[in-house]
């Protein structure tokens, strides 16, 4: 199955392809656009030649920081966001292996398992990992049990409120629409 998530061919075939990239993509999503978060990993694999969790674990910190800096940048906070996916991938390397996939495939894990080995990641919260978990239920094959439940609100089959519900320009106009009048209603 392939992922439709940033209207870039390449981006969304880094995505596709490579459970490393599409969790770093989803790490970089906060504070900026979607597309520009999940192009993020293309930028890095092009700039640092590769998208590997141990080689950027180990990259140098400053020139990690240099890379996300260059134009077009990877992140509007560089510095802080080259820090945070190098924390991850140490962590991936640590305690998975360097392999992102295993968080959801190790031991054939259910829902409520995923859930909880993504909250352990270096910046995700449990907002964030709950929409990843439905990200990979809803689009990258993940079948473990209650995962629907695991990852709810987000989960729910039909909706289009986060970047697992995209599937489409016309999904991301609905996941957009479904943000705005959440933050209108929250304003008040």
């Amino acid at each position: 199955m392939a992922l439709h998530i940033t209207g870039d061919t390449a981006a969304d075939a880094l995505l596709t392809d490579n459970p490393l990239a599409l969790l770093i993509g989803m790490l970089l999503d906060q504070q900026i656009a979607m597309e520009t978060a999940f192009t993020g990993p293309l930028k890095i694999e092009q700039r640092t030649g590769s998208m590997d969790a141990a080689a950027i674990a180990a990259y140098d910190p400053d020139a990690l920081a240099s890379v996300f800096k260059e134009t077009p940048a990877v992140h509007r906070f560089p510095g802080s966001m080259a820090a945070r996916v190098q924390s991850l991938c140490q962590a991936l390397v640590d305690d998975w292996g360097g392999d992102a996939a295993a968080l959801w495939t190790e031991g054939d894990p259910d829902g409520a398992t995923v859930l909880k080995r993504l909250k352990a990641l270096p910046g995700f919260g449990e907002q964030k990992a709950k929409i990843f978990l439905a990200l990979l239920g809803k689009q990258y094959g993940f079948t473990g049990e209650g995962w629907r439940e695991a990852s709810a609100p987000y989960g729910e089959d039909g909706s289009f409120r986060s970047v697992a519900d995209i599937t489409s320009p016309e999904s991301l106009t609905k996941v957009r629409e479904f943000k705005r009048a959440a933050k209108a209603a929250v304003k008040g």
